[in-house]
């Protein structure tokens, strides 16, 4: 199954386009995957058996829709250009396997059916907001697989104490286990972007939905990197300043005490303090009567 476009000839999609008086929105962070070895990859990566249901997250003129239904997958998309959406419905409308949602997915999401399997090639501007808002929203796929530009890929991947590790790399390895498939120069899209992107897979950890929930967690790492160069104990001194006191203990004295029973330099920097670290903290400071606003978030 192919369908009726070329999706591998730029000419032949920009004919198409002209044709229908669609024009491609930077704003939308607008991109073909043109590149048919990888768009095959991509959903091989998946490792979806027949029946799978799967969210796909932009499928455009449906290149990547019809790699899903030719592996068996229903597929639920997610569309925001009304042109594309038209051309989807007219294109898939009939079929039983296919669920058209049409609007923006950062707000579409949490009303639609959840699926195990998610597939992306996510626009930038949308792309770390999307998932942070999944996790923070208990959205959990047991696999994504995403394409993302190559500086958010690099955060996602990225390890304790290396330049890219930052509160979204922690926020995506809590839950899930990245591993980068491929790099995808400029070339492989249509337009073709000024900056190269990675192809990702995550598999969501055994462990992520029997963890004890932390309330705590996502404002500690999001205040600790926002100061990222600051020792932790004066980060965490200010975070725990911002609740008042607890228990008739300084902001200094819970903090201390949390560092000291976690077993973490007061010296450290956040950038070097794995997960583990971070959720114990989370969890000394819970333990001492620190409460967490419910209205923090990672992303608006």
């Amino acid at each position: 199954m192919t369908g009726s476009l070329n999706y591998d000839s730029p000419a032949s999609l920009r004919a198409f386009l002209d044709e229908r008086g669609l024009g491609m929105r930077k704003k939308l962070g607008q991109n073909f995957l043109i590149n048919p070895a990888f768009r095959t990859r991509l959903v091989e990566a998946l490792e979806l058996s027949p029946g799978d249901d799967v969210w796909e997250i932009g499928p455009g003129l449906g290149a990547m829709t019809w790699e899903l239904l030719a592996a068996g997958a229903v597929v639920r998309g997610f569309e925001i250009d009304p042109g594309f959406t038209l051309y989807l419905r007219e294109e898939f409308g009939g079929r039983p396997d296919f669920t058209l949602v049409s609007g923006d997915v950062l707000k579409t999401w949490k009303g639609e059916k959840a699926a195990p399997y998610l597939l992306g090639n996510l626009p930038y501007n949308i792309a770390a907001v999307l998932l942070g808002n999944f996790i923070e929203g208990k959205r959990f796929f047991r696999r994504l697989v995403v394409t993302v530009q190559r500086e958010v890929g690099r955060r996602m991947i990225a390890r304790p104490g290396q330049d890219d590790y930052s509160s979204f790399s922690v926020l995506i390895a809590g839950v899930y286990k990245v591993k980068a498939l491929m790099t995808m120069g400029g070339a492989s899209f249509y337009p073709s972007p000024r900056v190269d992107s990675l192809g990702l897979r995550l598999d969501l950890r055994d462990e992520a939905l029997s963890l004890p929930p932390l309330p705590l967690f996502y404002p500690l790492v999001r205040q600790l990197f926002s100061k990222r160069r600051k020792t932790v104990k004066n980060s965490l001194c200010s975070f725990v300043a911002s609740y008042g006191m607890v228990k008739e203990r300084s902001p200094k004295d819970l903090a201390m005490a949390a560092l000291e029973a976690s077993g973490i330099r007061p010296e450290e920097r956040p950038e070097n303090l794995d997960i583990p670290q971070f959720r114990s903290l989370a969890l000394e400071l819970q333990t001492r009567g620190l409460a967490a606003c419910c209205t923090c978030r990672f992303f608006a």
